[in-house]
C-alpha cells in the first residue's frame, strides 16, 4: 500500500485521473450544449434541419428517418451525428486552450528597486542613492 500511495503522490498520476473525471464531465456538458442549445438554432437559420436525423442510406430500400433505417438494419452514413462530433470536438479544443493558456501564464516579474536618472551623466541609479555609481556626482 506504501508503495502505490508513493506512486501517486511522487507522480502525476493523481492529477491525470482528476484531470480524465473533469474532462468526461465537461465532454457530456458540451456534447449537451451542441446537441440541446448550439445545433436546434443553427438549423432553424438554415431551414429546419435536424443534423442528428442526417443520414445517407446506402442500403436497398428507401427510409424517411435515421430510426426507421436503424430498425430495419439498413447500413447508414449518418453524417448528421458526424457534423454534430465535429462542433463537440471544436468546442472541447477551444476549451482546452483556453484552460491551458490561462495556466501556462508567465507570473509577472516582481517590481524592481525604485529608479532615478543622474542629472549629470543621464545613466540610471537607485533613488536611495546619494551620490552616482557611475560618474560619482552627489544628489
Amino acid at each position: 500500500m506504501k508503495d502505490f500511495k508513493d506512486f501517486l503522490l511522487k507522480t502525476n498520476a493523481l492529477a491525470l485521473a482528476v484531470g480524465v473525471i473533469i474532462g468526461g464531465a465537461v465532454g457530456k456538458v458540451v456534447a449537451s450544449l451542441v446537441s440541446d442549445i448550439l445545433m436546434p438554432p443553427i438549423g432553424f437559420l438554415l431551414g429546419n434541419i435536424d443534423f442528428s436525423g442526417l443520414f445517407l442510406n446506402i442500403g436497398l430500400g428507401g427510409y424517411a428517418t435515421l430510426e426507421e433505417a436503424k430498425a430495419a438494419g439498413a447500413p447508414t452514413l449518418n453524417y448528421g451525428l458526424f457534423i454534430n462530433s465535429v462542433v463537440d470536438f471544436v468546442i472541447m479544443v477551444f476549451c482546452i486552450y483556453m484552460i491551458t493558456r490561462l495556466a501556462m501564464r508567465p507570473a509577472p516579474a516582481p517590481a524592481g528597486p525604485a529608479m532615478k536618472t543622474c542629472p549629470q551623466c543621464a545613466e540610471s541609479v537607485l533613488q536611495a542613492a546619494r551620490k552616482c555609481r557611475y560618474c560619482a556626482s552627489p544628489f
